[in-house]
């Protein structure tokens, strides 16, 4: 599980360090293992170590301090270090007193020679774009740049970076992940343990592990409905396509039972002859969570269908044309005692919050929860998936899922992990975790370069997707010799 914190957060746990240890201590601390991490970077890079050129571009502060004496640590271990001081009279003394000492130069501009630059403009305390002077030197620069503690420009809550910022090609952080790790393109992120006591943050990621933790796969005395009926309500005359994938997406998911109900039965089954289906929601027959919203429309039926859905006492994903219907009456979540899922894309969003997402995604997704009581997905290249208690931050990797008709396959997806009894935030982040994967896979295939994909694509895919998690045990059970 990654958990990610707040400056504050991470503040607060150094500050018993810092009135406990010699002065300075912290910082060599994090500065030598970000000096480790530079010198394997410009190992992978250039092949070497000793003769290789680093430049860092230092800001004011306890950033610069980290760069200053990384740098001299490099210094040490023959590499040959400039710094460019953005402001000389308030660079860390100590740290440019050591860089000093061991031989670094001091210059005003990147040199064309450089390997790699270490960015120490500003911290996880800084605000805005960069400063003219810092965008004028980096823009120059031809070297990739390793980032301390974050890309400088680039907000460390938010990711959001509104003018000028560096691209980073590695970052390495202290301590603990910050939001921006996740909301924004930081390259490859390194974590170097400085030894801060962190207790378990609300704001968290799902790993590869964690998601084949919680997926359901079937014991021993499982039966179909034992393990989830996932329900339906998707498609109409117009959008047949949304009921196909957002159904089959629920079949390939578990291993449960699937139920549809709505005008395109026909299709549905001829896709997915293991379907049960009518085409009256009341008299679909037992099912343990509800699918609602693809392709659905937006007329009185398609009204009296949510509000069937959003009246059981059943977990409920609400996706599409039921966001649109649920925008017009919010009502209809109040006081729900089920869980209710539901999973906007910006547009969804500003139609239900009233107001537009913004460039704070986690205050935005939290906010519209609590607002209708209800687990809100924000879809994007990073989805944010906000719960009552937790927050889950998934970064795709990729844009292979933006694509028509690919959140319907994940509002299926959802759905079956609901009917299996997955507790809602967990179960969207699981499903956003496999759903990027799934993407990713039919971008890949069938050769090694990634091409353009479908949704239909990326529920051919699924299962390989979650096959990926982990091994399932086909061991025979019974006499053994």
């Amino acid at each position: 599980m990654r958990h990610y914190y707040t400056a504050d957060a991470i503040r607060a746990a150094e500050a018993p360090l810092l009135a406990t240890q010699p002065d300075g201590t912290l910082m060599r601390r994090a500065a030598y293992g970000l000096a480790m991490l530079t010198a394997a970077e410009l190992r992978r890079r250039t092949g070497g170590v000793a003769g290789r050129r680093v430049c860092a571009v230092v800001g004011s502060g306890d950033n610069g301090g980290d760069a200053l004496w990384a740098a001299s640590f490099l210094q040490r271990r023959g590499v040959r270090t400039t710094a460019v001081l953005l402001t000389p009279d308030r660079a860390h003394p100590a740290g440019l007193a050591a860089f000093r000492k061991i031989g670094g130069r001091i210059t005003q501009n990147i040199p064309a020679t450089t390997d790699l630059v270490l960015d120490g403009v500003v911290g996880i305390s800084g605000r805005g774009p960069l400063r003219d002077a810092a965008a004028a030197v980096f823009a120059a620069a031809t070297a990739p740049v390793v980032a301390v503690d974050l890309p400088s420009g680039v907000d460390a809550y938010t990711g959001a970076a509104d003018g000028p910022h560096v691209e980073a090609a590695l970052t390495v952080t202290f301590g603990g992940l910050k939001p921006v790790h996740a909301l924004a393109d930081c390259g490859r992120v390194e974590l170097v343990d400085i030894g801060l006591d962190l207790a378990p943050s609300p704001l968290r990621g799902l790993e590869e592990s964690d998601v084949a933790a919680r997926w359901p796969i079937p014991g021993r005395h499982d039966d179909k409905y034992t393990q989830g009926v996932t329900g339906v309500l998707a498609g109409s005359a117009t959008y047949p396509g949304a009921a196909i994938l957002s159904t089959g997406a629920a079949v390939a998911a578990t291993s449960g039972m699937v139920r549809y109900a709505g005008t395109a039965k026909h299709d549905v089954v001829t896709c997915w002859p293991e379907v049960v289906a009518t085409e009256d929601a009341a008299s679909a027959g037992r099912v343990q969570a509800w699918v609602v919203g693809p392709g659905l429309g937006t007329d009185e039926s398609a009204e009296q269908t949510l509000r069937f859905a959003l009246g059981t006492d059943l977990p409920v994903i609400v996706d599409a044309d039921a966001l649109t219907l649920l925008a017009r009456a919010p009502q209809l979540v109040a006081d729900r005692g089920a869980p209710t899922v539901l999973t906007p894309h910006a547009g969804e969003f500003t139609r239900l919050a009233g107001h537009e997402v913004g460039a704070d995604r986690i205050g935005a997704a939290r906010g519209l929860a609590e607002k209708l009581g209800v687990t809100v997905l924000l879809k994007g290249n990073v989805t944010v998936v906000a719960g009552p208690e937790v927050t889950y931050l998934n970064p795709a990797g990729q844009s292979w899922a933006a694509t028509a008709g690919s959140g319907d396959v994940l509002s299926g997806v959802i759905g079956a992990l609901l009917a299996a009894g997955r507790p809602p935030a967990e179960a969207a982040a699981a499903a956003a975790f496999v759903h990027a994967r799934a993407a990713a896979l039919a971008a890949a295939d069938p050769g090694p370069r990634d091409a353009p994909t479908s949704a239909a694509g990326i529920l051919a895919h699924l299962r390989a997707a979650i096959a990926s998690l982990s091994p399932v045990s086909v061991e025979p059970r019974g006499i053994t010799r």
